[in-house]
């Protein structure tokens, strides 16, 4: 893990982010890092200002919080930067760093790996859309935020990307497992069988990918309140007694409600048809994601020459 050094050209893009932040009214800078520098030169170089530093690990991040920055832990090393300012400003304001509808400079690599390269304003009311802490700190007293957070970014990830292609719709069911299992069958082969917690556990970007792929077979993902997915390819077998739902809806979407207000447990189903994510809580819809865009399709340019 090779530091990155705070030489000129490192200090010269903070001043300028810092400049930025000041004319624009931002509350903090968020540098989004590869690596670790000698976070007591940039604190010093930084005096006085509010700096969050967002890496992919711990040791990535190690001795920032004793020099007085402010450290958010990503672990999302394949993961586009796009995604990981979102989770990093996500981070920021779980952790109070900022408050939700803060604005923010981020400076990170946009362009070359490890080179600081990049400066864009960030308006966080704007860029969340209509996720906001706030909103999942409600549903805290029933499923951790930070399990509950890995979720619901990975359910945003599946609706807005699709698979090879393709859009997919899934459906998790995050918290008071034990309940859940009474009220679940098995749709057929179910991948995770068999592996240890650890192999099963959201906070790997590897467990993370794999998921993807299952989310595309039948049936839904059942996930424990520390972030183990304990079961996929579930049926729901869950009373939809009293449950009322917005016409278009489908039985994915009936089986999310039905099993949210018969356990403890809350539901977040991907729409195939159009990506949006909705979270239940008590048998209601309690929050509509919107995909941020999906994919670019590249296809092969086709050239045809003039005429003779």
């Amino acid at each position: 893990m090779q530091p990155l050094k705070f030489n000129e050209e490192f200090a010269t893009v903070y001043d300028a982010a810092a400049g930025l932040a000041k004319s624009s009214g931002a509350h903090a800078v968020l540098l989004l890092l590869d690596g670790p520098t000698d976070w007591q030169q940039l604190r010093q170089h930084a005096a006085g200002e509010r700096v969050i530093v967002a890496a992919d690990t711990p040791e990535q991040l190690a001795g920032a919080h004793a020099a007085g920055l402010l450290p958010v832990v990503l672990d999302m090393a394949e993961s586009p930067v796009y995604d990981k300012l979102s989770q990093a400003l996500l981070e920021a304001v779980a952790d109070e760093f900022v408050r939700p509808g803060a604005r923010v400079v981020a400076v990170y690599s946009g362009f070359e790996a490890r080179a600081l390269d990049s400066i864009s304003v960030i308006d966080l009311g704007d860029h969340l859309g209509r996720l906001t802490v706030r909103d999942l700190q409600q549903l805290e007293t029933r499923v951790p935020l930070d399990t509950l957070q890995t979720v619901v970014n990975l359910a945003l990830e599946i609706g807005r990307e699709g698979r090879e292609g393709k859009p997919v719709g899934t459906m998790f069911v995050v918290g008071d497992t034990v309940k859940v299992r009474k009220m679940c069958r098995s749709a057929g082969f179910d991948p995770v069988k068999g592996y240890s917690r650890k192999e099963r556990n959201l906070k790997s970007a590897r467990v993370r990918e794999a998921i993807k792929e299952i989310a595309q077979m039948d049936g839904a993902i059942v996930v424990a309140a520390d972030g183990t997915v304990e079961l996929s390819s579930q049926y729901i077998d869950a009373p939809a007694t009293n449950i009322t739902l917005a016409k278009g809806l489908g039985a994915r979407h009936w089986a999310a409600a039905s099993i949210s207000r018969a356990t403890k447990a809350v539901a977040v189903a991907v729409s195939e048809s159009n990506g949006t994510v909705r979270i239940f809580q008590n048998g209601e819809v309690v929050l509509r994601i919107e995909p941020f865009r999906r994919p670019m399709k590249w296809r092969e340019f086709e050239y045809e020459p003039p005429g003779e």
